[in-house]
């Protein structure tokens, strides 16, 4: 990924902090966060909730809204938005499934979707009895081995995800959450953390095919042996630069979870 973002001709970021993507940028654009800014969310429940402002933007921050209004017109189409509630309404009279929505419905309580008419209460369940096509409809597949396994030059499987204090980076701006976690922790099973001398806290270099770090440990019966684990938290130790990239042919989702390593410890 650097080596690509080091050839592009210009780059252009917007967002709430100089990210190390955006260290890249030619032009960073800052924006608002979600408390200083109007507009709406969706979440994953399909209801529709207000996003209210309770903070002004500091510094040269603005909506994300205004950002891409200005970046149109002077690339020669003219959007001529007030506010994000007359954004919302384009996009109700675009989408049927939101076209009964209106920020005075949701001014307390959300609603889902799809909601077809102004005095439709919504829909809280997509499905309920039974799914378009009838009864729900199982497939059994062929079991497919992951891309990359271990063997004798990368004995270890590496799996990463996220940990209880922090979530994907931008969380490391939060001085608390912070405290409570400063750094990576690999948790390695105590096996081998054993044969390679190492223990709680100590540093190991993490090599893969594609890359290698450096991180702390700790270690733990949380793993099994031959397994272990790291989130991708922390730019000191930017564990996707170790894993495969590797992708699902009908998903498309990459194969971060399995990734053949070796481990040693630093002096």
């Amino acid at each position: 990924v650097r080596k690509a973002l080091e050839k592009l001709d210009f780059m252009v970021v917007q967002d709430l902090f100089l990210t190390e993507t955006a260290k890249y940028a030619d032009v960073f654009l800052p924006a608002a966060c979600y408390a200083e800014k109007e507009g709406t969310f969706t979440n994953t429940e399909r209801r529709v909730q207000r996003v209210r402002k309770a903070v002004e933007p500091p510094g040269q921050c603005r909506p994300d809204w205004e950002i891409i209004c200005d970046l149109s017109r002077r690339m020669g189409y003219y959007m001529e938005y007030s506010s994000s509630e007359e954004i919302f309404n384009e996009m109700r009279r675009l989408t049927p499934s939101y076209a009964g929505i209106t920020y005075a419905r949701i001014d307390k309580v959300g609603i889902q979707w799809p909601c077809p008419t102004e005095d439709h209460p919504g829909t809280k369940f997509l499905h309920e009895g039974r799914f378009p096509r009838g009864k729900g409809l199982l497939q059994g597949i062929e079991y497919e081995a992951p891309a990359e396994l271990t063997n004798e030059e990368y004995p270890i499987l590496l799996t990463t995800g996220r940990m209880l204090y922090h979530y994907n980076v931008t969380t490391r701006r939060s001085a608390n959450l912070e405290r409570l976690r400063p750094h990576e922790l690999a948790q390695l099973n105590p096996v081998d953390a054993e044969k390679i001398g190492v223990k709680e806290g100590d540093q190991i270099r993490v090599t893969s095919r594609r890359g290698s770090i450096i991180t702390r440990v700790t270690v733990t019966d949380k793993v099994p042996p031959g397994i272990m684990f790291m989130t991708f938290h922390y730019w000191e130790s930017p564990v996707n630069e170790l894993t495969n990239s590797a992708f699902d042919p009908i998903s498309k989702t990459a194969e971060y979870k399995v990734s053949a390593v070796r481990i040693e410890k630093v002096s």
